[in-house]
């Protein structure tokens, strides 16, 4: 009972022109609209590099922290004691061939390794919490928009309280009565786990209201009543006949929440209330080389523009998703 997604000749003919702009009508002819999309997204360089970038930062994230060297190693002879910074290097900043980002302070860690190694919790952080806030939100949002009535009250309601809630002062009130453990977690294990659940949890209500407004037109279209009359039940409507033609929102949105996560996580590790020193995390590098900014910007430089390049990474490839799967694009 499913709605078609095979584009025939005569559905192609009846596709917005956004949709097919550009692109040849014959070649798309019998193909799935993931596949025209994935066509109109290879037209899209400025997405395609920001693909290409997601790629390699997942595989840095990956692949990295056995390539490059311990980053909590320090390398104090490279520290002058009495200007208290770098003796060598652009500026004092330490950069050389075995430190390629220079080494920070007090202590003479290398940047590079820790950039790398805190590229692990920020994505690590960021696409579990997108995972919880997609489940918790998608199945809100499509019960909301099925059933209608109170059932959409109470849940458009609990939306509206869930995105008016101070985030960034609750994590910061509850980290202070955090336990250092808790369900055989401890530590930065615990941490990141609380950090995922504060985040992902108090985040759905984004993906909750798009998919909520995608199911409400969705449940009239005629595969939906087709299912009724059929006597198919509402969890089978639900997830059998609604989500599979909900997945191109689904992904676009999810796609877009992922850099959103990375700069929260940042901010709370800035804050204090992130990932536990001395491991490392882009935040909290943030945070300690605001001590020493004046003597050694670089500190502050390097892990702040590793968060500019992922999130601008994640929206690039997330905008021309968003053009290729929506048919009204212009683009």
């Amino acid at each position: 009972m499913t709605a078609p997604i095979e584009a025939t000749g005569s559905e192609a003919e009846a596709q917005p022109e956004a949709v097919l702009a550009g692109i040849d009508r014959k070649a798309i002819q019998g193909r799935s609209l993931g596949q025209i999309a994935w066509l109109r997204l290879k037209r899209d360089k400025v997405a395609m590099g920001g693909g290409i970038m997601v790629v390699l930062l997942i595989l840095m994230a990956v692949v990295g922290p056995f390539l490059v060297s311990d980053p909590d190693q320090p390398h104090t002879d490279l520290i002058d004691p009495t200007l208290s910074r770098p003796k060598t290097g652009f500026m004092h900043s330490g950069i050389s061939a075995s430190h390629w980002f220079g080494v920070d302070l007090p202590a003479g860690r290398d940047i590079f390794a820790r950039i790398v190694h805190g590229a692990q919790y920020s994505l690590l952080i960021s696409f579990l919490a997108t995972m919880l806030a997609v489940v918790i939100g998608v199945t809100l949002g499509v019960i909301a928009g099925y059933f209608g009535g109170w059932v959409d009250t109470i849940i458009a309601r609990a939306m509206d309280i869930f995105l008016a809630f101070p985030l960034l002062l609750f994590a910061i009130a509850l980290v202070g009565v955090f336990p250092y453990s808790a369900f055989g977690l401890s530590g930065n294990g615990l941490r990141v786990a609380f950090l995922i659940f504060v985040i992902g949890f108090f985040s759905w209500p984004y993906i909750g209201r798009i998919i909520r407004g995608q199911t409400l037109s969705l449940r009239e279209r005629e595969f939906v009543d087709a299912a009724r009359s059929m006597g198919a039940r509402a969890p089978y409507i639900l997830f059998r006949e609604l989500l599979p033609n909900l997945w191109a929102p689904i992904l676009v949105y999810a796609t877009l929440m992922i850099p959103t996560n990375i700069i929260f996580e940042a901010s709370l590790s800035f804050l204090g209330v992130g990932i536990i020193p001395p491991t490392p995390s882009w935040g909290g590098m943030m945070n300690e080389a605001k001590e020493v900014y004046e003597v050694a910007p670089h500190f502050m430089f390097f892990p702040g523009m590793a968060i500019f390049i992922t999130v601008l990474a994640f929206n690039l490839f997330g905008d021309g998703l968003r053009d290729a799967l929506d048919p009204r694009s212009s683009r």
